[in-house]
């Protein structure tokens, strides 16, 4: 079993900033996606920010120009720098990675973060 570790949320003004990390619990073999999903109470999970291994990006509409994703792949890990924060912004942050491991086989996991939350005040 692959495990997520994140850090990084907290609280801070609107317009301020924050760099959100995740990392696997263990050595992977291969890591294809990246991602950044937020999710605000009574809502569904939204897609905030994803990283492919050849370092395609993509980001919601809502946060395009404030947030940027990026990967270590040494460090088997992925940020996401928040900046101009909106009291929108808002919200439990999940980390997401879809890969592969070896232990005594190849086993594919998509495993998540256990959520870090993000909070704006106006």
């Amino acid at each position: 079993q692959v495990q997520l570790v994140e850090s990084g949320g907290g609280l801070v003004q609107a317009g301020g900033s924050l760099r959100l990390s995740c990392t696997t619990s263990k050595r992977v073999f291969n890591i294809n996606v990246m991602g950044w999903y937020r999710q605000v109470s009574g809502k569904q999970r939204e897609l905030v920010a994803t990283i492919a291994s050849g370092g395609a990006t993509n980001y919601a509409d809502s946060v395009k120009g404030r947030f940027t994703i990026s990967r270590d792949n040494a460090k088997n890990t992925v940020y996401l720098q928040l900046s101009s924060l909106k009291p929108e912004d808002t919200a439990t942050y999940y980390c997401n990675v879809i890969g592969s491991y070896y232990s005594g086989r190849y086993y594919d996991f998509d495993a998540w973060g256990q959520g870090t939350q993000v909070t704006v005040s106006s």
